[in-house]
């Protein structure tokens, strides 16, 4: 259910993705009255699913959901429809307008889907407000797993400042120390403040493991459920007893109780647990597999004070601004850390799996719009890439004859436009293969 739940995210998002982008191609098409043939929701080779005809424009869905597409007519595109290119050119075609013209065309469904994220993002902040746990506020400290420890950092250190710079939104130091490979952590030990140099290599391996969780905030183990006939629930232990200690070690808090529980496996042991005011201590057998059957309470808001910033609708405009930029450039930093020697993020790159696997597995209205937000700005800067085939490819082509004065030949584009092609299924190819590899491996 929740395999289902993901795609059908997926789906509905990228539809309309699709559709917001290639409408930014088609208004701007007929802007400059530049006849449209076709405007399709998903491929269509062969068949469609459903399609119908209004104007010029013939309007479908097709079968194969790898993206979308507007036919504009004179114009060199995936259709490779060579025939019509032979033909004297048409006032009413692509090649016939103006080079400012066909710039605005081709930049249409980028500059769409950079507005539909602005739009998404201030209505967001106007309905729900943004939510986060300040760094200040994460009083215990931080967890990390073996990366995390890796970069010297340790559980129960607090996290002061990222190359000087404090983060005010405890959830976005991992982000800011991938994307701006942060060089020093100042933390915060035992009361003293000491400054981490982050190993050389080490975001390449956070990639490369998928392991955004090697730094987290970190919670006391407060039982929140037992299951029944389980060690926890025989000792006499209680929901909201917290556990403090096993036999003589002391565990205040989750990440020690892991360290240290399957140490004691198939034994009955001591363990100390606060309730109310009170420390009790319960005889408790722990299993073979090293688990006496509660079950901790990691609501946050339980342990944390969260900020809250409302805006009206007004105010919601900057600070959607605000959220688009920041999101553009941090995408920006993605893509750079595709091409660094250091870090291989391109070994981890994946494809429609990975997309899907950001959804939640419960329907969520603001991730799914938050989500839709980040893809939108994720495609309009992909598509402007300089790549024969994708708009940026003819964005290129059209800087060129600006600048030069010469138009690139239609057997030149021809070629280009399966050069890029090509190169954009090897992509396709590559990225899916990696997700599918992963599949396996797990």
């Amino acid at each position: 259910m929740e395999i289902l739940i993901k795609a059908a995210q997926l789906l509905l998002s990228l539809s309309i993705l699709v559709i917001v982008h290639e409408f930014g191609h088609f208004i701007t098409a007929k802007l400059f009255k530049t006849r449209v043939e076709k405007f399709y929701l998903f491929f269509d080779p062969w068949f469609s699913l459903f399609k119908f005809k209004k104007g010029d424009t013939e309007y479908g869905i097709g079968w194969l959901p790898l993206g979308g597409y507007v036919k504009i007519s004179g114009m060199m595109d995936e259709s490779m429809d060579k025939e019509q290119m032979q033909q004297p050119a048409q006032p009413w075609e692509f090649r016939s307008k103006k080079t400012w013209q066909r710039l605005i065309i081709m930049l249409g469904g980028v500059t769409l889907n950079v507005v539909l994220a602005f739009l998404i993002y201030i209505c967001m902040l106007w309905a729900w407000g943004e939510s986060y746990l300040p760094t200040k506020e994460a009083k215990f400290g931080i967890e990390v797993d073996s990366i995390g420890q890796q970069m010297g950092l340790q559980n129960g250190d607090k996290i002061l400042t990222l190359d000087g710079k404090v983060i005010e939104d405890f959830y976005k130091i991992p982000s800011h120390i991938i994307l701006d490979q942060v060089k020093t952590i100042t933390v915060e030990r035992d009361g003293k403040t000491i400054d981490l140099t982050v190993p050389a290599g080490i975001v390449g391996k956070m990639i490369k493991q998928k392991s955004a969780s090697f730094l987290n905030v970190r919670i006391p183990f407060v039982i929140e459920s037992m299951a029944k006939n389980s060690g926890a629930h025989e000792a006499g232990m209680q929901k909201d007893d917290r556990i403090l200690s096993l036999d003589t070690i002391k565990t205040p808090f989750y990440d020690q109780y892991k360290a240290h529980i399957k140490s004691f496996s198939g034994n009955t042991i001591k363990i100390g647990v606060l309730r109310g005011k009170d420390t009790v201590y319960c005889n408790t057998k722990v299993s073979n597999d090293g688990i006496i059957g509660a079950k901790p309470n990691g609501i946050l808001k339980n342990y944390f004070t969260f900020a809250k910033r409302d805006y009206s609708f007004f105010q919601a405009i900057p600070a959607g601004f605000t959220k688009t930029i920041a999101g553009i450039d941090n995408y920006f930093k993605q893509l750079r850390l595709l091409f660094s020697k250091e870090v291989k993020a391109y070994e981890s790159v994946g494809g429609f799996i990975s997309i899907g696997n950001i959804f939640p597995a419960a329907w969520d209205w603001q991730s799914f719009w938050s989500l839709t937000a980040f893809l939108s700005i994720m495609l309009a800067i992909l598509n402007v890439l300089p790549i024969p085939a994708l708009d940026g490819g003819h964005v290129m082509f059209l800087l060129f004859e600006m600048i030069t004065g010469r138009k690139p030949s239609d057997k030149f584009l021809e070629y280009a436009q399966i050069v890029g092609m090509v190169l954009l299924l090897a992509l396709l190819l590559f990225a899916n293969g990696n997700d599918v590899i992963r599949l396996f491996k797990h």
